[in-house]
């Protein structure tokens, strides 16, 4: 007598037969664990958190733990098997997460879903431990001109800031650090090609926020502040004292960082040619 399967057990079949295949898909699909160092995993969650390249998720973080000294956060991460070619030696990881500055907002995608874990591939050997940026890397291909500016504290500035001129932001201060003898810190500036005219020899940057008080009994008390933004988040203002005084600074330039500025930065007025109109008159006098 021949035996029959019941329609009843038709679904559970089918659907462990489903199971078994996602598992199997699953498994497929999981590449190499890497581990990532971070001074600062707020934020980071298992099974939630994504590592994305060029914005396309490649790998999850499940596994977020204090390293033994308790001194820095361990993020352990699967990539897709597809993508696990980018876990090279030069691999740069770091965190995106929203943060508004003056004038500028980042990692506004991530404000819903949470950090995320950007990066960049190397070059070298397939590598599984890496230690993360506090910020994210620059882009050494990027047409205008860095330079680094040094000050006794840091204050409110930090990466992001923006750098003024005439109220335009013309730059960015993209990384923070301690000076090498520790007397002071020093911020790194991108200036993009635009603006890169404005930077020469004799240029002056200084803070704003700051609140100057001035005058006395008989003349009366003056107050000059900065806008209230910058009171909260910091910013740098650069004045030049000449088009033809000084000559144009070179790629990673050193220059000082004023607390305020001097007597007469304020009055400076040269005329600069910058942007759009300097590549025409470039190309006027060529053809002449």
């Amino acid at each position: 007598m021949k035996k029959s399967i019941s329609p009843i057990w038709i679904v559970p079949i089918a659907a462990a037969l489903v199971s078994v295949y996602l598992v199997y898909q699953r498994v497929h699909d999981i590449g190499p664990a890497i581990t990532i160092k971070f001074k600062d995993g707020s934020g980071l969650r298992n099974g939630v958190t994504p590592v994305k390249y060029r914005g396309v998720s490649i790998g999850q973080v499940d596994g977020v733990e204090l390293t033994r000294d308790h001194q820095f956060v361990l993020a352990t991460a699967h990539l897709h098997r597809a993508d696990s070619a980018v876990a090279t030696e030069g691999a740069r990881f770091w965190i995106v997460r929203p943060e508004v500055g003056l004038g500028n907002i980042t990692g506004l995608s991530t404000v819903l879903t949470g950090p995320e874990i950007h990066m960049l591939p190397g070059t070298g050997k397939a590598r599984t431990e890496f230690v993360g940026l506090e910020n994210p890397p620059t882009d050494s291909n990027r047409q205008g001109l860095n330079i680094t500016l040094h000050a006794a504290r840091l204050g409110a500035l930090k990466a992001s800031t923006p750098v003024f001129y005439r109220g335009i932001v013309v730059g960015t201060v993209e990384a923070v650090r301690l000076g090498a003898d520790a007397t002071g810190v020093d911020l790194e500036v991108h200036i993009p090609k635009a603006f890169v005219p404005l930077i020469r020899t004799d240029t002056k940057f200084w803070k704003l926020g700051s609140i100057d008080v001035s005058g006395g009994i008989f003349r009366g008390i003056k107050f000059r502040i900065d806008s209230l933004s910058t009171l909260v988040t910091g910013g740098i203002e650069l004045a030049v004292p000449s088009a033809q005084g000084g000559h144009a600074a070179a790629n990673g330039a050193n220059f000082v960082l004023y607390d305020a500025p001097g007597k007469d930065w304020l009055a400076w007025s040269p005329r600069i040619v910058i942007g759009k109109r300097q590549s025409e008159d470039a190309d006027d006098d060529s053809a002449r």
